[in-house]
């Protein structure tokens, strides 16, 4: 008998050391020394600090480049990003446009940029379009992820929008690259949520750039909206407790113990530590499954994080020609919610093409295969060109 329970104490101290030594595992990696190699004054936004040369899940006949440039935050700071920046290769006889993308949620930590994860490209709707076409391809990973020092903005559209602006300007530096002002944005759901930011701030803080479009995949728009439909749903948890986190940081009126209890306040912060994507997920998710009903215990539609999701849902003009696509069958942007911002925006002026994809979830619609990439390159092309845009406001 003592044998079995000594085997038993064994069997359970193994258990835990290995649940603990898989939990630490599943932290972000750390970025490596490229990114914390900061100038000790930080010059003027949308300079160019460093490049390298960077190769992992680069399409053949690519060329890319990791580089560290200058932006601010929306309090005019000004701080350090990192991006990704891709070519076809050989010399090009014009100069290039340039595709900015913004990528969607990976996490709020800086080992959780998309350029640090093993597939920097995941998710990424007709990769081969932009080198195909003669196009650059540049991806922020917003300021706080790649780079250290600053806290991840997640869902702020300032933040996000001069990320992404910023970056264009660097890839224009670039030499022999012979990237030009004329731009067309994408992103996807966070990254879409940055995408109709960057078109609504262009003019004001990036004038030297023609935003000749913006294409917003599944954005999050009406975050209030939003953070109440998914806040039951496991990934609704995981997304909630980036928000909670980056938003208490960012906004001195928005508590955590006003809207997490002590048990969600714990998960939410250790779910917010890990990156999305991967086994490591798997912890999050387990986690998110002990908090019935999501980890808000107040409404975070109400007080000052409903006022402070109300002001980072993108709703000033955007002088472009814009593309909302939204998947019928998405569980984390409802296309219900999608509908009735569109509607909204366009009854306040705002033309959209506005499309919606039977069958297609919030990750399929921009996955390989989709009939989006095919419609998503065209109407690039077509804004490049200056063909006049068609929008519907979904009729």
């Amino acid at each position: 008998m003592k044998v079995l329970v000594r085997l038993a104490a064994w069997i359970g101290v193994t258990a835990c050391a290995l649940v603990a030594c898989l939990w630490w595992l599943a932290r972000p990696a750390m970025p490596d020394a490229f990114y914390t190699s900061q100038p000790d004054s930080i010059p003027p936004p949308g300079t160019l600090i460093a490049s390298e040369p960077f190769t992992r899940d680069v399409p053949e006949g690519a060329r890319a480049w990791l580089v560290l440039y200058a932006t601010t935050r929306g309090d005019d700071s000004p701080t350090v990003a990192s991006a990704i920046v891709m070519a076809s290769r050989g010399p090009s006889a014009a100069s290039r446009p340039i595709v900015a993308w913004a990528h969607g949620t990976t996490g709020i930590e800086p080992g959780c940029a998309p350029s640090v994860l093993r597939h920097p490209f995941a998710n990424v709707p007709a990769l081969h379009a932009p080198l195909e076409q003669g196009w650059v391809y540049v991806a922020t990973d917003y300021v706080g992820l790649g780079t250290s020092g600053d806290r991840h903005a997640y869902m702020i559209g300032e933040d996000a929008a001069r990320a992404m602006l910023d970056s264009v300007r660097a890839a224009r530096q670039i030499s022999g690259l012979r990237a030009n002002g004329k731009v067309v944005v994408w992103g996807h759901s966070q990254g879409g949520n940055s995408a109709l930011w960057a078109g609504m701030r262009a003019m004001g803080y990036a004038p030297d750039l023609d935003i000749a479009g913006v294409a917003a995949l599944a954005p999050a728009t009406d975050l209030r909206a939003l953070f109440q439909a998914v806040q039951d749903t496991i990934l609704g948890k995981i997304v909630s407790s980036y928000l909670a986190e980056a938003y208490a940081e960012a906004y001195p009126d928005v508590q955590l113990g006003d809207y997490l209890g002590p048990v969600s306040r714990i998960l939410a912060r250790d779910m917010a530590g890990r990156c999305v994507g991967g086994r490591a997920t798997l912890f999050s998710i387990a986690e998110a499954a002990l908090v019935p009903g999501g980890i808000f215990t107040r409404d975070p539609a109400s007080g000052p994080l409903g006022a402070r999701l109300d002001e980072n849902m993108p709703g000033a003009p955007i002088n472009a020609p814009v593309l909302i696509a939204q998947g019928a069958d998405d569980d984390l942007v409802p296309a219900r919610i999608q509908r009735d911002y569109v509607g909204k925006r366009c009854s306040e002026g705002q033309p959209i093409d506005f499309r919606q994809y039977k069958g297609l979830d919030h990750l399929s619609l921009v996955t390989g295969g989709s009939p989006l990439e095919a419609e998503l390159v065209a109407w690039t092309r077509d804004r490049l060109s200056g063909k006049a845009a068609t929008p519907n406001c979904g009729r």
